[in-house]
């Protein structure tokens, strides 16, 4: 074999095991992914049942006079007369025809009522993620680069006090004041009542009831931005590339903005993917306290009948986007890695 044949089969043996591992490394992730979920499945559906007071046929008829047969039909009608292991593949086949269920509160199936209120929550959240992403690594980046000084002080301080604020007792606060006290903002709703805006008019309107529960989720989540950006940034301070950018007569303000911001951005990005499915899943508490007609507050709804049907599918929908986003996360990292795509 020839020098150039003997390189090209070395060549050959070395990128062999670098797609092996790729596989590896996606099916491993996936295959977690995948258990997670059917965990998901199974807690979503015993957990909701072994509640005190969960059985929907009693809730349904409370405060009415009904017989104890009245009562036994809509156990049946709701199928709930089977034993728990029967419901259960009966739910699980349904699943993967992608029906979650008939409502019983709101007598409608329960994929049509989390279509419905998936947009105002995709909009909440995602206005408060693109602000808190924005302000965060911002802020993030320049309290580092001024390390000890009263810009950095303030902001972390700032930053971890808003961090270990409940996000329900924010979103109180923040209501009490500027839509009870100063009467700044509406006190709930995703518009005003009755009102038959279109256009830019209905844009502003929207717009003015999204300021207090973006507020309160920006408050919390940007906190999370600053404080890794921040401890990325301090720790490529100390690396020996930002001395050579120096050397060449790099103003500061560049060596920060094309070195070292860049080199910190890796673990605030896999962040940004985790956070994102957490917002959605967390934004229960606030738009329950601003009563916006997303899927918090309907998850809130449910919870008070208790709906058994549309407590299970905005469950599985939650737990699904926040495994979802960790699944991304994770390949996000392993492609802006160059470490763990050489492992």
């Amino acid at each position: 074999m020839t020098l150039l044949g003997a390189d090209e089969a070395l060549v050959a043996e070395q990128e062999v095991p670098a797609g092996s591992t790729l596989g590896r490394y996606l099916l491993l992730k996936a295959g977690g992914a995948l258990v997670s979920l059917a965990m998901v499945v199974v807690l979503g559906f015993f957990s909701f049942r072994i509640l005190p007071g969960s059985d929907p046929a009693i809730n349904l008829t409370r405060g009415r006079r009904v017989s104890a047969e009245e009562v036994d039909r809509l156990r049946v009608q709701f199928g709930l007369d089977q034993p728990l292991p029967v419901q259960f593949l009966r739910y699980v086949r349904d699943l993967f025809t992608g029906d979650l269920g008939y409502s019983y509160v709101y007598n409608q199936p329960v994929s049509g009522l989390i279509l419905d209120r998936l947009g105002p929550t995709l909009l909440l959240t995602g206005t408060a993620a693109v602000i808190s992403i924005v302000l965060g690594l911002w802020l993030g980046q320049r309290a580092a680069w001024k390390r000890g000084s009263w810009f950095d002080k303030v902001q972390t301080g700032l930053a971890l006090t808003f961090w270990s604020v409940p996000t329900f007792w924010l979103g109180l606060l923040l209501l009490l004041l500027f839509a009870g006290g100063l009467r700044l903002f509406p006190a709930g709703g995703m518009m005003s009542p009755g009102t038959d805006a279109t256009g830019i008019a209905l844009v502003l309107d929207v717009a003015w009831h999204m300021v207090l529960p973006v507020l309160t989720i920006v408050a919390v989540v940007y906190a999370q931005y600053l404080m890794v950006m921040r401890a990325s940034v301090l720790e490529e301070m100390t690396s020996d590339y930002l001395t050579t950018a120096r050397a060449k007569g790099l103003t500061e303000d560049r060596v920060r903005t094309r070195h070292a911001v860049p080199n910190a951005l890796l673990p605030t990005v896999t962040l940004v993917f985790l956070t994102l499915g957490g917002l959605v899943g967390g934004a229960v508490t606030v738009e329950t306290v601003f009563s916006w007609p997303g899927l918090g507050y309907l998850t809130f709804q449910g919870l008070s009948a208790p709906d058994l049907p549309l407590l299970q599918g905005t469950f599985v929908v939650f737990s699904s986007i926040v495994i979802v986003m960790n699944f991304v996360a994770d390949l996000v990292y392993r492609v802006l890695d160059p470490r763990l795509k050489a492992a």
